[in-house]
């Protein structure tokens, strides 16, 4: 058996730059990411404004909380579900990470994921500014650096696994039909666990909107380091040990 680095490494396809950007396919992907990643920062920012707005800017409670978790997991339940087969439906650059290790070309992951974040947080800005302000992604007190950088770690690590289960593996057979809603549901579930601690990202696109809007940049690294090694760590953990890739006919209805 090859050593692992080798492993991964044979499952990753070089592309032209060049030629992925300017393909038909490419452009509709792009195209269908950026629509995904405008409903999903709508619902999931606009909640929070909208609880902003009816409480003149009053503290968090519970109540904010479950609402702020309902909003993201169905805006993104219906992201996923509305771009998954034209692009993928990732909507966030830690899962392309985490699932550039099977077939995405590396050119590809760099392409529209930029492109994708770029537009999300350009939609965020201008939502934000017109209507309401809205604050960076912070932690919250008395809780370490490290600790918040281990939860976004674990909380990302749910979500992409959950991808790779439900969408990636080409077993998941009748699972793939509720592979929005299942995504949907573990990232409204960490929210209500992670969301008072480090406002529960899992998504570095996600996070630098709000940053850019209210220029808050205190610990922002930890929304771009957690997430994407949470997720490059489940797509390894999955790709290696439950994904074979054999000729032997899978189980199904796809197949």
């Amino acid at each position: 058996m090859p050593p692992i680095h080798r492993r991964l490494v044979e499952r990753v396809a070089i592309g032209r730059y060049e030629d992925e950007v300017t393909h038909p396919s490419a452009i509709k992907a792009f195209v269908a990411e950026f629509i995904s990643v405008l409903i999903f920062v709508f619902a999931g920012q606009g909640s929070g404004m909208a609880f902003c707005k009816l409480t003149n800017d009053g503290a968090t409670t519970p109540s904010g909380l479950i609402a702020a978790a309902i909003a993201h997991g169905l805006g993104l339940f219906v992201a996923v579900a509305v771009s998954a087969n034209i692009s993928g439906g990732h909507v966030n650059p830690a899962v392309t990470f985490g699932a550039f290790l099977v077939v995405i070309s590396l050119c590809y992951v760099r392409s529209f994921t930029l492109l994708r974040s770029f537009l999300g947080r350009l939609w965020l800005v201008c939502f934000s500014t017109s209507l309401q302000t809205t604050t960076g992604f912070s932690l919250t007190a008395g809780l370490s650096v490290w600790n918040a950088f281990v939860f976004e770690i674990v909380m990302t690590f749910g979500l992409v696994y959950t991808v790779y289960a439900t969408a990636i593996d080409p077993k998941k057979g009748e699972v793939g039909t509720i592979a929005p809603l299942a995504i949907g549901l573990i990232v409204g579930a960490n929210i209500l666990a992670g969301g008072p601690f480090t406002g529960a990202a899992m998504n570095p696109a996600v996070a630098f909107g709000p940053s850019l809007v209210s220029w808050s940049w205190g610990n922002h690294w930890i929304y771009w380091a957690g997430p994407l090694i949470g997720g490059g760590l489940a797509g390894a953990v999955y790709e290696l040990i439950f994904i074979s890739r054999t000729h032997e006919p899978l189980a199904g209805s796809d197949y």
